[in-house]
């Protein structure tokens, strides 16, 4: 599984996006529903019905009406709710991508950690394969006298413990194997096997904390979700002003009359009704003005919150920077210093162990030397790594310069 592949699953199946996927879209459904006009009422009346006959022609006053009305909030309330409304909505997509970074950072976290294991226990059982060849020439050189027994037993020891670090290094995989599976939506115990190389494991200079964070200023999703939720703040606070001015209620009404008018000497004549009614914002003391200090509070909340994720951001660029430049000074001293040196010690004294001019001791301890310095060259990849995958999630991106 590549790196690519790992990250594509986890997007396409982790139920974590899916259900933030349907938040988003649900949400998005909801600005037109706030911005409508409220539903018109149809009625159907029977008006000054006489309660001795019923009968429709016997009064003048008695009518079959029908009628419609219609409320209208006062002009700009509607476009306040809607664009409060949309602005939440568009926190829900925000929510959605910042899930997607901060779920691709995990993924690229956890894989570089398997590669820096598979690594770890690849240069084990190499180790382990080279012990077993001291073993072999400490017994030859003990049978022909020429050794000491002691150095039998001592190959034998270190063999011991390369084969106690593999049994360490595995169950560490397989916990970190079962974080992944986990973000892939898959079950724990599945096997996960990478490429027997890394894609890349150049390590480039990064821009400063300042740059960084300029660019988390325009490309973190999270930054962008309380930039929207003080926006949407701000449009309520405005909803609140505006309820001090009353709403409106236009209604029409026709009614049906029967029977005849003996004063004109025709049929009674329909009826026809024009209605306006206004709500009168009386009670703003306990009603209105403690709106508007309601939604002035929140605004306030949802400014502190956007301060405080700024500063969150920060931190977090800071930190992975600081964990990103410490790891890659370490690889760069052990590949271009520390692991030659030992190579180079090694070769040197196996010949001189063979001459008898090296004492087995030191032989084992300057193979022991290589090999963890080449276990902490990966440990130091995998961490260089898993430091830049932070960076990247906390500025908002993908990657970076991968």
């Amino acid at each position: 599984m590549t790196l690519d592949d790992a990250v594509a699953i986890a997007l396409h199946n982790n139920p974590d996006v899916a259900g933030l996927q349907a938040q988003a879209e649900a949400m998005s459904a909801v600005p037109s529903q706030a911005g409508a006009l409220p539903d018109p009422v149809l009625s159907l009346n029977a008006m000054n019905l006489p309660t001795d006959s019923f009968d429709l022609d016997q009064e003048p006053m008695t009518q079959l009406q029908v009628a419609l009305s219609q409320s209208f909030p006062f002009p700009g309330k509607r476009k306040l709710r809607r664009e409060a409304k949309e602005h939440e909505a568009q926190a829900a997509q925000d929510v959605l991508a910042e899930r997607r970074t901060a779920l691709t950072g995990q993924v690229r976290n956890a894989w570089w950690q398997l590669m820096g294991l598979d690594r770890s226990l690849e240069i084990v059982d190499q180790n382990q394969a080279l012990m077993r060849d001291f073993v072999e020439i400490a017994e030859t050189k003990f049978k022909v006298g020429r050794g000491l027994q002691q150095d039998v037993l001592l190959a034998q020891l270190e063999l011991s413990r390369l084969l106690d670090r593999e049994l360490r290094l595995q169950g560490l995989r397989g916990s970190v194997q079962a974080e992944l599976n986990a973000m892939l939506d898959r079950p724990a115990d599945r096997a996960i096997t990478l490429p027997p190389t890394p894609p890349n494991t150049d390590l480039p200079n990064l821009p400063t904390e300042e740059q960084l964070l300029q660019q988390a200023g325009s490309e973190r999703p999270l930054i962008d979700v309380h930039r929207d939720l003080v926006e949407a703040a701000q449009k309520r606070l405005d909803l609140a002003r505006r309820d001090y001015y009353p709403d409106f209620k236009l209604g029409v009404g026709y009614g049906n009359r029967q029977g005849f008018d003996a004063f004109r000497g025709t049929d009674r004549s329909d009826l026809m009704s024009v209605m306006l009614s206004v709500t009168v914002p009386i009670y703003t003391r306990s009603k209105q003005s403690k709106a508007v200090e309601q939604r002035t509070h929140e605004i306030s909340r949802q400014k502190y919150a956007f301060n405080n994720t700024l500063r969150t951001v920060q931190a977090a660029i800071s930190r992975g920077l600081a964990e990103y430049h410490a790891a890659r000074d370490q690889v760069e001293l052990l590949e271009t210093a520390i692991i030659p040196q030992a190579q180079q010690t090694v070769a040197s004294m196996l010949v001189g162990y063979q001459v008898n001019q090296v004492d087995f001791l030191n032989l084992v301890n300057t193979q022991i030397t290589l090999y963890n310095a080449q276990i902490n060259y990966w440990e130091s990849l995998s961490r260089a790594k898993q430091a830049l995958a932070k960076v990247a999630s906390a500025v908002g991106v993908e990657a970076l310069y991968e």
